[in-house]
């Protein structure tokens, strides 16, 4: 800034001199012809007076400063004081002699070939006719500036001088207190009156910017605790697939430890062949929707184009994981084929024997056997619609009961009453062990998780073994352990066990419906409760729930 002031003072010196050269050099042009044409004038009528009191002879004998010549009225030159009057060519036609036969007097300025410059004419007419010139060079502007370029050469080089310190000085006093302004907290109480309205337009837009910075870091905030919080991936390309933004879930979902914080390509993330799809149909300016799946999981791809105009400048692409749903949908169609299936066998053995009754192809004294087949076969099917009602309602949280304070130990007690039938036919013994403890759930809900493990103990172990009961408090918890001395289950099956219709294969002619254990395990997760496994072939199997300690205030 300093500089352009410097320059400017500069130019605007020079460009003074220059202006007041022309007005100086114009003006002694104007005055130097003014006072030329005053002298020719006086000098003109001095020698006219002469030369008619004295004629010719007043020419001859007197030494003329300027030039003097004397014309006939017909325009022949009588005299002239510094050429040879002979050899001139008319005068008639001069503008000064033509103006002086008119009007008395004429005046004049051309170049004269004759001397070779410009020169000032002023004539008078004489009584007799004839018209007497007197003229001198002029002057011309050139003439002046070459006269005057020594002094005016030296004016120059002070005046450079002169403007070349004052315009620094000036240019630094302008700019010093500029310079000074302390730009992130302007001061106007102690700032120049000249700098007062620069000061206040820069605490206006600072708090403008600051307003501005807080306004967007703000929103940078908010956006990235909203996306950060997300379960679904979110990665924001440009035109070219370069990662613009992308939060955390977008990375763990593509297994990448690949740094946010520098530019990437959204290929770097995942080689996957859907995700390269998708960035080529969205670059393409279309949306796109894939799902991909991997080895322990399944990915849902959503890409959406972001256009300016007609022109594509980038996408938003969603990552959700749909493992979850995935397994839900295949044991949702595994239940469906399931639970055609285990409705399909008592039904076919219930009309077919149906059927043999009707037709009269039993024998009166087998009817009962029939009828006997009939019932066990319609109790199997009333017992499975039971528990996949019970299952369905333990998903949809529709258990039509009331939480209270229940006691384990009762409901131990009650179950195992219940059961002492199916024990004694397999000739095993229940054993109870611990105290009173008490939850906060469903009675309904408790009753079935407890009577499934018991049955299940029962089911699955072996003639003349044990079940034994065991609760107590750990902590805030209560364990309840069901432990048989049954066939065990082996390690490959023990993340099964819980899924429905799922049967050892062992106990494909069992009793149960296969439902047992999903009771189980979905009452567990409507109480709260933790539910584990630990099991060995040929030894048995412990299933443990820890339920959640019942609250003082309940109690």
């Amino acid at each position: 800034m300093s500089k352009r002031i410097f320059r400017a003072i500069c130019a605007i010196c020079c460009g003074t001199m220059v202006l007041w050269l022309m007005v100086v050099v114009g003006f002694l042009h104007s005055h130097t012809q003014e006072t030329l044409n005053e002298q020719l004038e006086v000098q003109a009528r001095y020698i006219a007076h002469g030369v008619e009191e004295m004629g010719m002879d007043f020419l001859e004998d007197t030494d003329h400063v300027s030039r003097v010549t004397w014309v006939d009225a017909d325009g022949i030159v009588l005299f002239d004081s510094q050429s040879d009057a002979q050899t001139m060519e008319n005068h008639s036609e001069r503008p000064e002699i033509i103006e002086a036969t008119e009007a008395g007097s004429g005046d004049s300025i051309r170049y004269s070939y004759t001397l070779d410059e410009t020169t000032v004419y002023y004539a008078v007419a004489l009584n007799d006719g004839s018209i007497l010139r007197v003229s001198d060079g002029l002057y011309t502007v050139w003439e002046v500036l070459l006269e005057a370029v020594r002094p005016m050469i030296v004016v120059l080089c002070l005046v450079a001088v002169l403007a070349f310190f004052l315009a620094r000085r000036i240019a630094n006093a302008l700019v010093r207190p500029i310079n000074a302004i302390d730009l992130s907290n302007p001061s106007i109480e102690d700032a120049d009156e000249e700098l007062t309205p620069l000061l206040q337009k820069l605490r206006s837009q600072r708090r403008q910017i600051r307003h501005q910075m807080q306004q967007l870091t703000r929103r940078q905030e908010e956006f990235e605790a909203i996306t950060e919080n997300m379960r679904e991936g979110l990665v924001v390309l440009d035109g070219m697939g370069m990662v613009l933004s992308s939060n955390r879930a977008a990375l763990e979902l593509f297994g990448t430890e690949n740094s946010r914080n520098r530019d990437i390509h959204v290929l770097e993330l995942s080689r996957n062949s859907a995700l390269r799809q998708c960035v080529e149909q969205t670059q393409q300016g279309h949306s796109c929707y894939l799902t991909t799946e991997g080895q322990d999981s399944c990915l849902e791809l959503i890409a959406s184009p972001v256009q300016e105009g007609k022109v594509g400048s980038g996408a938003v692409l969603i990552i959700r994981d749909i493992t979850e749903k995935e397994h839900r949908d295949r044991l949702r169609r595994e239940f469906t084929a399931n639970v055609s299936h285990e409705l399909k066998t008592p039904l076919t053995a219930i009309l077919g024997t149906a059927e043999i009754i009707k037709e009269g192809f039993v024998k009166p004294e087998d009817v009962p056997r029939f009828a006997t087949n009939i019932h066990t076969e319609s109790e199997r099917l009333i017992r499975l619609v039971n528990d996949i009602i019970k299952i369905s309602r333990l998903d949809e949280g529709e258990m039509g009961a009331h939480w209270e304070v229940v006691d384990l130990w009762q409901v131990v007690g009650d179950v195992t009453a219940r059961l002492q039938t199916a024990a004694q036919q397999k000739n095993v013994t229940f054993i109870l062990d611990g105290s009173s403890q008490k939850i906060h759930g469903l009675p309904p809900v408790v009753d079935e998780v407890v009577y499934n493990l018991c049955d299940n103990a029962i089911a699955y172990n072996n003639e003349g073994g044990k079940v034994i009961v065991h609760l107590h408090a750990v902590a805030e918890e209560i364990c309840l352990q069901v432990t048989d001395t049954g066939v065990g289950i082996a390690l490959d099956a023990q993340k099964r066990v819980f899924e429905r219709f799922f049967r050892l294969d062992s106990s494909r002619s069992s009793r149960g419906t296969g439902l047992g254990l999903s009771i189980v395990k979905h009452g567990a997760a409507y109480l709260g409760a933790e539910l584990g496994l630990e099991s060995q072939e040929g030894v048995g199997s412990t299933f443990t729930v820890m339920f959640p300690k019942c609250p003082e205030e309940l109690l």
